[in-house]
């Protein structure tokens, strides 16, 4: 009988704990009821579980063959860089369209989202008007 190293152990564990991570996940974008609660699945679980995935693979590359793989930390640097600007475009299409389109259906338990402050309708940051709060004589 093969005897199970500690390495074999430690990358085994990375990868279920990764894995799992991914299903929850993706279970959660499946099961969610609207289009913000569902962004919160593969923008948060399914990225950490990757990156569990991800460090398993490196250290499986480190403690058992004993080489360094640089293509993890490059998945890993475009991974985390992607998701977030993408759920933040994704988010602001959807709340632009909920206050554009008249009748909109809202099947979240929050409801309709409040309006932007100002006259945007788009974007959550706005130039500073003559007379407005933040606005001096450099501007």
């Amino acid at each position: 009988m093969a005897s199970v190293s500690l390495a074999e152990i430690i990358v085994s564990a990375m990868i279920v704990l990764g894995s799992s991570f991914a299903l929850i996940g993706s279970w959660g974008l499946v099961r969610l009821p609207s289009l913000m609660e569902r962004l919160h699945g593969p923008t948060k679980a399914t990225t950490l579980g990757l990156g569990g995935m991800l460090v398993g693979s490196v250290l499986f590359f480190q403690l058992a063959r004993g080489t360094w793989s640089s293509h993890e930390l490059l998945i890993t640097l475009f991974l985390f860089i992607t998701a977030p600007i993408s759920a933040n475009l994704i988010a602001k299409v959807h709340l632009h369209r909920l206050r554009t389109e008249p009748g909109g259906e809202i099947r979240s338990s929050a409801g309709r989202p409040p309006a932007p402050p100002g006259a945007s309708d788009w974007a959550t940051y706005e130039e500073p008007h003559p007379g407005g709060p933040s606005y001096t004589s450099e501007n």
